[in-house]
């Protein structure tokens, strides 16, 4: 099996890493912080994905993010929305995962299984939004949903193999949501590791264009 983790010196994203290649994976691994490669700048990911031109993943997890971006944080209201905050919201959180798509996507097996999945967050979910708040980070994952769930239906025609899904990795003791996690149950980053690649094994091709919780269960758009 080869994979391709994305994001791979983050919490969850060293996790997977680590799980994969226990089980035998050969595993390439990319970061901002040792390789450069940064989801907001195109031309960083086109070049990352042009050095690996020829190979074919049998799994592609993009698990970068953030939920502070700045020193901004969630807001707890409308009046609290400032343009510039909530545009690098979306600059990370749905536009690079596009970004991701675009010049990673290609890569996967066309002979084969193969999977590429993205971290968003069940707050992404509209349908499951009975709080409000954290305006521009729901956005943000929301768009990042409807970027794949598109994306998936046109690899449905482009590779017939590939299988195109967002996961909510739960809330994950990492430094991304120590100062929000209080009042939630975490996880740790090698069980929400654990438990995303049981969901991802268990995806067929008919599951392409979903949202899954590390859990196993589907959450609505």
């Amino acid at each position: 099996m080869r994979a391709l983790v994305l994001g791979a010196s983050g919490g969850i994203g060293a996790a997977l890493v680590a799980r994969l290649q226990a089980q035998g994976a050969e595993v390439t691994a990319l970061s901002r912080s040792r390789d450069g490669l940064d989801l907001t700048r195109a031309d960083t990911v086109a070049g990352h994905a042009a050095r690996l031109e020829g190979q074919a993943f049998d799994l592609i997890v993009n698990t970068t993010g953030a939920l502070v971006i700045d020193g901004h944080g969630p807001e707890k209201s409308m009046d609290a929305v400032d343009p510039q905050a909530m545009a690098a919201q979306f600059a990370l959180n749905a536009i690079g995962p596009a970004l991701a798509i675009r010049h990673f996507a290609p890569l996967l097996a066309r002979d084969r299984r193969a999977v590429m999945a993205s971290l968003s967050a069940r707050v992404g979910s509209i349908g499951d939004n009975d709080l409000g708040g954290w305006v521009s980070y729901r956005a943000a994952k929301a768009a990042q949903n409807q970027i794949i769930r598109t994306a998936a239906i046109e690899y449905r025609r482009r590779n017939r193999h590939a299988i195109l899904v967002a996961l909510h990795p739960g809330t994950v003791e990492t430094p991304l949501t120590a100062k929000y996690a209080a009042r939630y149950p975490t996880i740790t980053p090698d069980r929400s590791a654990e438990a995303l690649l049981a969901v991802i094994d268990g995806l067929t091709p008919e599951d392409t264009g979903s949202f899954w919780d590390w859990k196993g269960a589907r959450v609505p758009w």
